[in-house]
């Protein structure tokens, strides 16, 4: 088939190059325009719209999908089909009706749970223990178009977000090409989305990537590593009342619950109240309303990340120090 793909940030890339890999002709690629960024306010080109260049295609570069230059352009490349992975532009009925099979969207969960931007970082936050990958036939709804494919993975205890879209980019690119070639020989057939178990994945804000440490530690756990590495979770450095420091922000790696089992057995186990800061050793502890966690990378503002540890002895803790 010929197909014109859609896609913006470096996860999209692995769809891409799968596809170009695949017995399907990719004519044209889709993409965001060109962002300001750094400190020169340099125009930076998506990783997509990189990848596609440096593949000699031609690449669509609209501000809004509904620009009639655009859609022309859409047209004159006469797609068959138009694969979506993290576009980030609706798209109006004018330029889904161009593909006669449609627009296919691989979407990074296990629809109808977590339709919206963050579907991997949400899931993560919220604990969820399986996930997967989507591809749907695009309509204007938010993530409601019926269902072609679909793969299933655990979260794994550890994971960041990061890591587990990795994972996803990789078995929903493979999904794409497999749901392409369906659709090609006309064995898929699109299955409605179910009405139970919807759930929103709003993007996720750098107010949600706080962290708030009077909550369980589970749940700092999860907020953590659903925030990484993007947008990064932080919180904030509150000196004691004799000191000058005044706040500090600090961002956080993933931290490490302690085990309420080891901290019934060990003797002078620490009791911590939420955000208070306890550094023992090598080890940098803090308080949250069930167990203290452990503290692994952190980055102060203007400085690079470093260990818990090596960031305690610089910022010469006094005692009193609560992190909010």
């Amino acid at each position: 088939m010929r197909l014109v793909f859609a896609g913006t940030p470096a996860v999209a890339e692995t769809a891409l190059e799968a596809l170009l890999a695949s017995d399907h002709e990719v004519v044209g690629v889709v993409s965001r325009p060109d962002a300001v960024a750094g400190r020169g306010r340099r125009a930076v080109q998506s990783p997509v719209t990189v990848r596609a260049l440096a593949a000699g295609l031609p690449v669509l570069q609209p501000r809004s999908a509904r620009d009639p230059e655009f859609l022309a352009g859409l047209a004159e490349l006469a797609p068959d089909c138009c694969p979506v992975v993290a576009y980030g532009n609706l798209l109006p009925r004018a330029a889904l009706d161009v593909p006669p099979l449609g627009w296919v969207n691989l979407h990074f969960s296990l629809l109808p749970a977590w339709r919206g931007a963050a579907p991997v970082q949400r899931a993560v936050m919220a604990g969820d223990d399986v996930t997967g990958t989507t591809t749907f036939l695009l309509e204007e709804g938010m993530d409601t178009g019926p269902v072609l494919g679909t793969t299933t993975t655990d979260v794994r205890p550890r994971e960041t977000s990061g890591e587990l879209l990795g994972r996803l980019a990789a078995d929903g690119a493979r999904l794409l090409v497999a749901t392409l070639d369906g659709l090609e020989s006309g064995a898929l057939v699109p299955v409605p989305q179910p009405s139970e178990g919807v759930s929103h994945a709003a993007k996720v804000t750098v107010e949600d990537a706080r962290v708030r440490w009077d909550e369980p530690a589970f749940a700092v756990d999860r907020r953590v590593r659903g925030c990484t590495p993007a947008p990064g979770s932080w919180t904030t450095v509150v000196r004691g009342e004799d000191s000058a420091g005044g706040v500090e922000r600090l961002k956080l790696g993933p931290v490490e619950p302690l085990s309420p089992v080891s901290l019934a057995t060990a003797p002078g186990s620490p009791r911590l109240a939420p955000g208070e800061l306890r550094v023992e050793g090598q080890e940098v502890l803090v308080g949250t309303a069930t167990t203290p966690v452990r503290l692994g990378e952190v980055q102060p503002a203007g400085k690079r990340a470093m260990p818990a540890a090596a960031w305690a002895r610089g910022a010469r803790l006094e005692g009193g120090e609560v992190l909010a």
